[in-house]
């Protein structure tokens, strides 16, 4: 979402984005996207670590320098760590400076993902390449100011280096649902009963972002509030979740939807009472919050120092990884509803003032001004 965002902002600040990417996903209307060709052993690849991100990022290197070499950009702009090693090569070659977008450290992201042991033997190699990697930009920009701080205190990255700009969300398009009709409808639709309290989930599903906290919540709450619901949606490993729901005994009162159009996605989450983001990392973003605000939507949270910095004091927080906390979390939520739909209006107005694109997209214009000078 963020790298869509930006592009369409960018674009209608005049300038002219190309975005080179992995060879799976869908493309855009107005935007030019420049795929990769596909590996033949591996047609289909999942979300996060991998190995065999090997070799997309050496198609997608490829890829960039062939875009790269007749278009000659003014900047690159390389986004996560691999974007980031890739956009400096070419941009060596091409004379382009290097603007890196990062999200969170690589190495910690990794071990949240349980791809890598900090105990093992490839996690000094990665964080010395990581350590690297961070050095190559002329500029870097975060998605949040506590990964500012994580640069400049873990990776002695310079401050004048680095430009916090926040995720944004575009309040136009996440507002608030104008037709309780329509509500009504595509959440009989999803068969969701009418009478149920409903708990909204949009994101990743993995062990990292609290999908197993956020059911093994949901069990411990339907056992005193049992008229709730809970709606997730994302994928991948829906048939794993749905399992687990199983297993739990609460498959009756969850609802998993797949991948949801990013089109649809305000439609989806106007169903919510409440949202909920029990991820727990402490250095990635979470720019689902964003949308969850938008929405006017009072929103759950681990309280970690990211959702502390998009919700402020007007999150509703429970322990990090504490199950017991996010299910008294979410009924606290639920109960005190004129509270809760006071936060949620408190919210929209927070994420207005705080988290516009268009304010977002001239603070990037002015770090690509510096780095071209």
């Amino acid at each position: 979402m963020r790298i869509l965002e930006e592009a369409s902002i960018l674009q209608r600040l005049g300038n002219r984005v190309t975005v080179c990417t992995y060879n799976r996903g869908r493309d855009i209307p107005g935007l030019d996207i420049r795929r990769t060709a596909a590996i033949p052993w591996r047609t289909d690849y999942e979300v996060g670590s991998s190995r065999h991100k090997v070799a997309f990022d050496a198609l997608l290197a490829w890829k960039s320098l062939a875009v790269a070499l007749p278009t000659r950009p003014d900047i690159i702009h390389g986004h996560l760590h691999e974007g980031a090693l890739i956009g400096s090569l070419v941009g060596k070659v091409v004379g382009a400076p290097l603007v890196f977008d990062f999200q969170g450290s690589m190495t910690a992201e990794m071990v949240d993902h349980r791809f890598l042991d900090p105990q093992g033997k490839l996690y000094r190699p990665l964080r010395w390449l990581e350590e690297r990697i961070v050095q190559l930009p002329k500029a870097i920009i975060t998605s949040s100011h506590h990964a500012a701080e994580l640069l400049q205190k873990e990776f002695s990255c310079p401050g004048s280096k680095i430009t916090a700009i926040s995720d944004c969300v575009n309040a136009d398009f996440f507002a608030p649902a104008r037709s309780a009709a329509a509500v009504s409808e595509l959440g009989a639709a999803l068969g969701i009963p009418a009478e149920r309290e409903v708990v909204v989930y949009l994101g990743l599903l993995a062990q990292w972002q609290g999908t197993d906290l956020l059911l093994q919540a949901a069990a411990e709450l339907l056992l005193r509030r049992p008229n709730v619901h809970f709606l997730i949606m994302g994928f991948p490993s829906v048939e794993i979740y749905q399992g687990l729901a199983q297993n739990l005994g609460v498959a009756d009162h969850v609802t998993f939807t797949g991948k949801i159009p990013y089109e649809q996605a305000p439609s989806y989450l106007g169903i919510g009472d409440v949202a909920v983001a029990p991820k727990m990392s402490t250095t990635e973003g979470s720019g689902k919050l964003l949308n969850y605000m938008a929405m006017g939507l009072p929103t759950v949270a681990f309280d970690v120092p990211v959702s502390r910095e998009y919700l402020g004091d007007l999150g509703i927080y429970a322990q990090p990884g504490d199950t017991s906390s996010l299910a008294l979390a979410l009924e606290t939520a639920l109960d005190r509803k004129d509270a809760s739909q006071a936060l949620g209006l408190a919210l929209r107005e927070r994420v207005i003032q705080r988290h516009s694109w268009s304010v977002a997209g001239e603070s990037i214009l002015e770090v690509y001004d510096r780095v071209s000078a």
